[in-house]
């Protein structure tokens, strides 16, 4: 039986969708405003004709997926072997995964700074560190990456987390053991199938925070899509208007294909645990 609404429901619904909806709606009207209380869509021919918002956010989708390769590549087998072999510890994990939620980035790049930055010691940091400068391919500073990475872990840990605990870790590890795999075969051809929407999902996320991050990149000089919309904000309200929309349409196109990918091109999910098939 399908269950309706009744109207304090309804209500609720209509006050949430407006919540979001309103500010976002206001902001579009008013990047096509024109000097003469005219529309037209000159703020955006003027930012995607930037080159400043070309090379902002190519630098900030670098950023991207540096961090989402280096905050899967640890989380997914710390996580897997802590389930696995150390669930005791899994409080202290959901403790020390919380602490970046609990440290402001102010403070967080207050420490990264001195440390790994130019003026920190020269076994770190230095003049022409490797953490400070362009050190990865693709011209991304891993000081970057390494902030980003220490920002993503709560949300990455606890789509892992949630991930891990769907599935019968245990069976599937000792089936394939038992047909003589290793623990990496393991991992990589059993585990992270499995935890497909898990990793994607946190991947998604990671992307979020690196888009949206303003306070560590801006402090540390560089300049990805957040700090260029500030700095253009300094100059047009309507151009900053414009590349709010845009950086909006950008990240809900991303998460409907992210959802897409999920679910296979058949509406169901992939990397999905078949224990229960006989």
């Amino acid at each position: 039986m399908r269950s309706r609404l009744g109207p304090v429901s309804w209500i609720a619904l209509f006050l949430g969708i407006s919540y979001f909806l309103i500010p976002l709606v206001a902001t579009a009207i008013f990047s096509t405003e024109t000097s003469r209380n005219g529309h037209d869509l000159s703020a955006y021919t003027a930012v995607l004709g930037d080159e400043g918002f070309r090379s902002s956010l190519s630098f900030s989708f670098k950023l991207a997926v540096a961090t989402i390769v280096v905050s899967t590549v640890l989380m997914v087998p710390t996580a897997y072997w802590v389930h696995l072999k150390l669930p005791a510890l899994r409080p202290l994990m959901d403790f020390t995964t919380i602490l970046p939620l609990v440290v402001p980035p102010i403070v967080l790049v207050a420490g990264f700074g001195p440390t790994f930055g130019i003026d920190g010691p020269p076994i770190l940091g230095g003049q022409g560190s490797w953490f400070y400068g362009e050190g990865i391919p693709g011209n991304v500073p891993p000081l970057l990456v390494g902030a980003y990475t220490v920002l993503a872990f709560p949300y990455v840990y606890r789509s892992l987390d949630s991930g891990l605990r769907a599935i019968d870790l245990k069976t599937l590890t000792e089936a394939s053991q038992s047909l003589g795999a290793g623990w990496v075969t393991t991992l990589i051809r059993v585990i992270v199938p499995n935890l497909r929407p898990a990793i994607l999902n946190g991947a998604f996320l990671t992307l979020a925070i690196v888009l949206g991050e303003f306070t560590i990149a801006s402090i540390l000089q560089y300049t990805p899509f957040s700090v260029y919309i500030s700095s253009v904000g300094q100059s047009s309200g309507t151009q900053q208007s414009s590349l709010t929309v845009i950086a909006f349409l950008l990240t809900w196109g991303i998460m409907l294909a992210l959802l897409r990918f999920t679910r296979g091109p058949g509406g169901g999910r992939r990397g999905a645990p078949t224990q229960g098939a006989r």
